[in-house]
């Protein structure tokens, strides 16, 4: 996947935040009770953060595939905002993680992020075609610019954005350098740094990225991002090898750092409890197919994972669009457990998922 189809040219919406604990949350529960918040005036009271961290707060849920702006107001002057169908799924009422508690849904936002169309193609790259075993912030810079400047459908972006941008991406992955004074928000509020993505070498001080297998990672998540990825793709096909998903650029190997044999331990684990995967090697090389829609598999991957059924979601470019209130009503049910009859009943139906 080429960065030109992987992302759009936005740089340094952010204000320089990087996203902070709880931001996600609030961006899908702020739309929610006023999709025209962001646009108000009073937004910093109603929100109650800063003015610039209302932008920042917008941004990242756009970023994140959360929320979107409403097809309904699209004319007028300020166009109202409103839940994605992932956003709702994931933080409604009864949604999957309403309170963003279970560790997994970190490495959901990761994926979302970078996952095609990304608003952040600085971190795409430096995540997807960026090589350096070690690296400092200009090193990142400089190979930002240079790729993005060879990109000849986009206009050249300040330099002074894609500074930001990398500031921000490094702040948001990697652990604080505890050689500068730094506030303790930026020590605690950081959840993605939970990741243990980016780290810094022991013996230089400069950054690396984490390759190899993550031990926190669920597999999935793992499992989620690779049909999202082929339903994204959207290639007509119904299988992918393995080392497509682990080597592409803009593929879940990369945006995990994860090798092919590390995504198929994950893999495999979600084929045995999956009827409509499997995964093969009939030529040779290991491939992943698929019985049903991919993106319909996905997302009854995360019911499973989740322990409920949102329903009125599915992976892919439909679950970035506008969460209807009227599909969607009633399509909470409580938090059930484990082997609930009705629930497996409901999602065998629908996706052939054990």
């Amino acid at each position: 996947m080429r960065l030109v189809d992987a992302a759009e040219p936005t740089f340094a919406r952010h204000e320089t935040f990087h996203p902070r604990y709880g931001w996600f949350r609030k961006a899908c529960a702020v739309v929610e009770s006023d999709p025209g918040v962001f646009a108000r005036v009073d937004a910093p009271v109603v929100i109650g953060v800063g003015k610039n961290m209302v932008r920042a707060i917008r941004f990242w849920g756009l970023a994140a595939k959360l929320i979107v702006e409403d097809p309904e107001s699209s004319n007028r002057r300020s166009p109202g905002l409103v839940q994605t169908r992932i956003g709702r799924a994931l933080f409604g009422e009864s949604g999957w993680d309403r309170y963003m508690e279970d560790p997994g849904t970190l490495w959901l936002l990761h994926w979302l992020l970078l996952a095609a169309p990304s608003r952040l193609p600085v971190w795409w790259l430096a995540f997807n075609d960026f090589n350096a075993v070690e690296f400092d912030e200009e090193d990142l810079g400089v190979a930002a610019a240079a790729r993005i400047g060879a990109v000849t459908e986009w206009s050249s972006p300040n330099p002074s954005s894609l500074h930001k941008d990398v500031s921000a991406l490094l702040r948001t992955y990697a652990p604080a350098d505890n050689s500068r004074r730094i506030g303790i928000d930026d020590l605690l509020d950081c959840p993605l740094r939970e990741l243990n993505l980016v780290r810094r070498s022991a013996a230089t001080g400069r950054y690396r990225f984490s390759l190899g297998p993550k031990a926190a990672l669920p597999a999935a998540i793992v499992a989620y991002a690779a049909l999202d990825y082929v339903a994204r793709a959207g290639t007509g096909s119904n299988t992918v090898t393995l080392s497509r998903l682990a080597n592409e650029p803009g593929a879940p190997g990369q945006v995990y750092k994860l090798t092919e044999a590390e995504l198929r331990g994950s893999i495999e684990s979600m084929v045995d409890a999956t009827a409509a995967l499997s995964l093969t090697a009939l030529t040779g090389a290991a491939q992943l197919s698929w019985s049903q829609d991919p993106a319909a598999i996905a997302t009854s991957i995360l019911d499973d994972y989740y322990g409920v059924s949102p329903g009125g979601v599915s992976a892919g470019f439909h679950g970035d669009q506008p969460a209807a209130d009227a599909s969607l009503e009633g399509l909470f049910p409580a938090r059930v457990d484990e082997g609930d009859s009705a629930r497996q009943t409901s999602r065998s139906a629908a996706t052939g998922v054990r």
